[in-house]
């Protein structure tokens, strides 16, 4: 049974949620709708159903940060398993391809660091087939589960750290040798992680597929701060996040009267002088913690880039 839905704040607010495998980003905003009383809900940055982690959502006029969320940085905590690939890239996948003891033999710590070492940095990257990109009209994993061969276009991505664990030899379900190894990847938006298992395991010459894949940060968002996903179905309080605190973390922070939040509010410009740095973004606060808005400084003028007017009629 569920509690009454939760109060969202005038502003809305942003909610770090730590999902469960099984679950789609869907369900998970589906459900935050319910437990939130709104409609208006939205994700910054989608995490696949074997995926497990953070997701930032946001709620009522706070969707509005989202779009300058979605651009973070990513880090993820993986398991892949070398001796095999897989149509998906991934464990859910059909297998096309498994190595033969001989090319596992040759698979060693040394040569799976001096692969991984080759993916890092900036690189040029090719999705994985079963991404949401679409391809003339069409998800590329539609095109891949109507049993489509689908191969997209490299694109720029980088990798800021390939972290390796210890490698670690055993037989898989089939009795076929694999190898897998454990690595925490960080890394900018649009990274593909399964594309990165299936690079890796493509360098050695054995194929290669995730096990595992948990996203642990989003920016300065860690899933350890999150709430778990049982939390949105059960009804249980929520640690909401007021917009004006989270914009502070990304951006510089600049303190308005109750005169300028009132005169940014209706899209005047303000003149603070030199006091305040130029900045491409700036989170703009008024009295009481409200976030006004995130703006742009220039030669001391100050201009609304996004406003996150309060949003009346929320539902207590």
């Amino acid at each position: 049974m569920t509690n009454d839905p939760a109060i969202l704040p005038a502003q809305g607010a942003i909610l770090l949620v730590d999902k469960a495998e099984g679950w789609t980003s869907h369900d998970v905003v589906a459900k935050a709708r319910r437990a939130l009383g709104t409609r208006k809900v939205g994700h910054a940055g989608t995490l696949d159903p074997m995926a497990t982690g953070l997701l930032v959502l946001g709620a009522g006029p706070s969707t509005r940060l989202l779009t300058h969320l979605v651009g973070l940085d990513k880090t993820y905590s993986t398991t892949i398993r070398l001796g095999s690939a897989t149509v998906t890239d991934d464990r859910e996948g059909e297998r096309i391809s498994t190595a033969g003891a001989d090319a596992m033999a040759l698979v060693t710590a040394d040569r799976i660091a001096a692969a991984a070492a080759a993916l890092t940095g900036a690189i040029e990257q090719a999705p994985s087939a079963v991404s949401a990109i679409k391809v003339d009209g069409r998800r590329a994993y539609d095109r891949v589960r109507s049993g489509e061969s689908v191969e997209l276009r490299k694109r720029p991505v980088t990798v800021h750290s390939f972290e390796l664990g210890e490698p670690r030899s055993g037989l898989d379900e089939t009795g076929a040798p694999v190898v897998d190894v454990d690595a925490t990847i960080r890394c900018s938006t649009g990274t593909y992680i399964r594309a990165l298992a299936r690079d890796l395991g493509e360098a050695l010459g054995v194929g290669g597929h995730l096990t595992v894949l948990r996203r642990t940060r989003v920016g300065p968002f860690d899933v350890a701060d999150a709430a778990p996903t049982e939390a949105l179905a059960l009804g249980d309080p929520l640690p909401l996040r007021a917009p004006a605190r989270v914009a502070e973390q990304l951006f510089p922070r600049l303190d308005l009267s109750a005169v300028q939040a009132l005169d940014l509010s209706n899209g005047k410009k303000l003149d603070v002088g030199a006091s305040v740095a130029d900045a491409p973004l700036v989170a703009a606060v008024g009295p009481g913690e409200r976030l006004v808005g995130l703006v742009r400084v220039q030669r001391g003028r100050v201009r609304a880039v996004t406003n996150f007017p309060a949003e009346t009629g929320v539902r207590p």
